[in-house]
């Protein structure tokens, strides 16, 4: 029997996270993949609260993917909305990567580990997702091809977001 979740929002209402707590969130899934940890199918009802939409059913049976939820909820917990938010957001990254190959050049995985580029996190910690849970490959493509300024501009001194 699954361990299952009520989530009170939609996926597309998922929280952003902080990039630093994705980038946590790969390193624990990582080190849990490396140490054979294994966790139970996981089974999450995406309904908010009084909404009238059919709610939406998702089974985490994959083991690698119930490695890395048990991971996270040693790490952090799934028992909060950030905690699911951030769990999310990592299984649509990792998605995405493997189905989309212009994203290549933002990401290296090797035997030290795995080089995300920043702009790739910082997209994959605050664009929405899509109502299975997923990235839009398209909506992704679309934010990391603009220029992004990194200075403070030198009329206000604001950075950009």
């Amino acid at each position: 029997m699954p361990t299952a979740y009520a989530i009170p929002f939609t996926p597309e209402a998922t929280p952003a996270v902080a990039p630093r707590a994705l980038l946590q969130a790969w390193d624990a899934a990582r080190e849990a993949a490396t140490a054979a940890l294994h966790g139970p199918p996981r089974q999450f009802r995406f309904q908010p609260p009084g909404s009238s939409a059919p709610a939406l059913d998702l089974l985490l049976e994959d083991r690698d993917a119930c490695c890395w939820a048990e991971a996270l909820d040693r790490r952090i917990g799934l028992d909060h909305a950030e905690g699911m938010a951030v769990l999310f957001r990592l299984l649509a990254l990792l998605e995405v990567m493997s189905r989309a190959p212009w994203m290549r050049a933002l990401f290296d995985i090797g035997r030290e580990g795995t080089v995300l580029h920043p702009d790739l996190l910082r997209a994959a910690a605050t664009q929405p997702l899509d109502g299975a849970a997923r990235f839009d490959e398209e909506g992704l493509r679309h934010r990391l091809a603009r220029p992004r300024l990194t200075k403070p501009n030198e009329t206000t001194g604001a950075t950009p977001a």
